[in-house]
């Protein structure tokens, strides 16, 4: 390690101790003024008299300020669930507008200075690390230890980083209010792109742009003199900066929905929500040019687009959650599971999440053509579960927080339900598989170790079988870093792809299917 990497550390670590002690910067005192502006008209006589107590009193933290916060407001919730009076209960959780609104601090008064300080510190420090790696050595991956890296083989560092992240997807999605900081850090931001205040889905979307930026350089230097993971990586950064970030924000500038074009049901499973029709039904003649986008997507764009060139037209080179796992998951790609056991659960988990999806946007578009009460009020507790156990829970905390742990694709492999939909086509209609010369093949293990979907590629190289798994996303990393040749990326006729030689798991013989 050069003295260059190591300022890059530095930075690096600088950055992370301000941006982790965001949450302990400033005071709160609220007003009533504050939460008149802050909750929603029908709730705002109930909530300046539940809040009355708080008034004026200075909270040293946000943690004193949530407490007394969620004191409050729980004791009048609760004793009206006691009273059996659920129509009057405030089901709204107020603690993030409240607690932007109350608070006062540096951060809030001087947002560039710690955007800088922190953000922009660990960007500085990254690519400061980033830029001298692998310079001097030869083109080519080879299997070089990385199982004996304490941040990329389950070490301290590594659970370190896994733990980081699971807690902040878990303040992310449940509980924000300590992210209020943050989330002032990036207002002038969102202000100067939609016109509109941040949210902490702001933050994370830049933070998610970023760190797929940053660590897609990483990429670049991994992986240059290697044409089909460069251009498959400037794919991810474009899509993802373009079409994931700014132009959503900037149609909200111009008065039209938030959308982003490449995210498809029923990865995105709230595009039939009631909701969302309405949105984009009355927003004029562009929302339905998006309505239509996205229906097209689902049933021509998708399966058209997997025939020709199989699921990694999408999952290597266009998807978000994608272009994160190879870029920033990358490092961990390594620890994905290759056993038959991890296999058989993959295929149970990911086809059942799908159909969970399937039947859910059925039963959403049953109810809004037909209005049928009890059907909504089971479609509303569909959704708050689907919403919190595969939306959030599963694609967020599991699938990004458990990169040093189960590998990088853990969300794509096991739980993405549009993964589930292109794989099916991939394994069944497509013309995109990889091939393989058995002969030349000197069972190194490059293959294997590399592969972030769990596929065992020597297994199927060392008897010169065409690999045909519906989880592969055609990410090419295992043909980069196979020293003899031995496979290959083909979009061949369907006719070859069909023929593909069986499996042979013990005196069975099995079509691969998943």
């Amino acid at each position: 390690m050069n003295i260059i990497q190591k300022i890059g550390i530095g930075l690096f670590l600088i950055g992370m101790t301000v941006f982790i002690a965001m949450p302990f910067i400033g005071n709160y005192t609220l007003s009533e003024e504050q939460v008149r502006t802050a909750t929603k008209e029908i709730h705002q006589e109930q909530m300046t008299e539940i809040l009355a107590p708080m008034y004026g009193v200075e909270y040293g933290s946000n943690f004193a300020f949530l407490s007394a916060f969620n004191e409050n407001f729980s004791t009048y919730n609760d004793a009206l669930k006691d009273q059996g009076a659920w129509d009057q209960v405030i089901w709204d959780d107020y603690g993030f507008p409240l607690a932007m609104a109350a608070l006062e601090s540096p951060v809030k008064s001087q947002p560039w200075i710690f955007l800088g300080l922190s953000i922009g510190l660990c960007v500085l420090g990254g690519l400061f690390f980033i830029l001298p790696q692998y310079r001097g050595e030869p083109e080519g991956i080879k299997n070089n230890g990385i199982y004996h890296s304490s941040a990329t083989s389950r070490g301290f560092i590594g659970i370190a980083t896994g733990t980081f992240l699971i807690l902040f997807y878990v303040l992310l999605y449940w509980y924000p209010a300590y992210l209020a900081n943050h989330v002032w850090m990036v207002n002038p931001l969102s202000l100067l792109l939609s016109g509109n205040p941040a949210s902490q889905w702001f933050l994370y979307g830049f933070i998610y742009t970023l760190a797929i930026a940053v660590m897609g350089v990483r990429m670049y230097r991994k992986y240059r003199g290697n044409k089909y993971q460069i251009l498959r990586t400037s794919s991810v950064i474009f899509f993802q900066t373009a079409f994931a970030f700014l132009i959503p924000e900037i149609l909200v500038l111009l008065n039209q929905p938030y959308f982003d074009f490449k995210n498809i049901w029923p990865l995105d499973y709230d595009f039939f929500y009631s909701y969302n029709l309405d949105t984009l039904i009355s927003s004029g003649g562009f929302g339905l040019f998006m309505l239509m986008w996205g229906i097209l997507l689902i049933i021509i764009g998708v399966p058209l687009l997997t025939y020709f060139y199989g699921k990694r037209w999408y999952c290597s080179w266009v998807c978000g959650c994608g272009g994160l796992a190879e870029t920033v998951g990358d490092p961990y790609r390594q620890l994905s599971d290759k056993s038959l056991k991890a296999w058989k659960y993959e295929r149970v988990i990911i086809h059942s999440v799908l159909v969970l999806a399937v039947v859910m946007t059925a039963l959403t578009l049953v109810n809004y053509f037909m209005s049928f009460e009890l059907l909504g009020n089971v479609t509303n507790q569909l959704h708050s579960f689907y919403g919190f156990a595969i939306g959030a829970a599963f694609s967020g905390v599991v699938g990004t927080g458990f990169y040093p742990f189960m590998g990088n694709r853990v969300w794509c492999r096991f739980g993405c339900p549009l993964a589930a939909y292109l794989g099916l086509v991939q394994r069944f209609k497509s013309r995109f598989r990889i091939t393989t010369n058995g002969g030349q093949c000197i069972s190194c293990g490059n293959c294997s170790t590399y592969c972030e979907m769990g596929i065992d590629v020597r297994w199927y190289a060392q008897r010169g079988q065409n690999i045909v798994r519906s989880s592969c996303v055609g990410c090419g990393v295992c043909s980069a870093v196979c020293p003899r040749g031995v496979l290959k990326l083909e979009n061949d006729n369907e006719e070859n792809r069909i023929n593909d030689m069986p499996i042979i798991i013990g005196n069975d013989s099995i079509k691969v299917n998943a």
